[in-house]
């Protein structure tokens, strides 16, 4: 299946989507923040990132996700913005990022996988 990196610094956030994504077959690697989210894109180049809003660091997530997807390399990463945030104008400001989905928290398992279904599909 595919490999997922889950941006987002809540560890009980992590444990959740893990868990619904290994239990589809998904390899799972995580980040805790916007700048080093953005390390393991480029090191890793996963199939798809999920990405948290509000993080500790210098970039939050609509950041670093404008880096990923500005930057050649990563350009072709599908990111999904999964926050807490859920204004029409956090999606809105999601996909001027570049985020090619946004998911807010709390989510129903079935929405995730259908929005990374979505995205991953050929």
């Amino acid at each position: 299946m595919a490999h997922i990196l889950i941006v987002d610094d809540s560890a009980t956030e992590v444990k959740i989507i893990t868990k619904i994504l290994e239990g589809q077959g998904h390899k799972i690697s995580e980040a805790a923040n916007g700048e080093d989210g953005i390390k393991k894109v480029i090191a890793l180049q996963p199939d798809l990132v999920l990405m948290d809003v509000l993080m500790p660091g210098k970039l939050n997530g609509y950041q670093a996700t404008r880096h990923l997807t500005e930057t050649p390399e990563t350009k072709s990463i599908p990111i999904v913005i999964v926050s807490s945030l859920d204004t029409e104008n956090d999606r809105m400001w999601g996909k001027l990022m570049g985020a090619a989905g946004y998911l807010a928290k709390p989510f129903k398992s079935q929405a995730l996988l259908e929005i990374i279904n979505k995205l991953l599909a050929p």
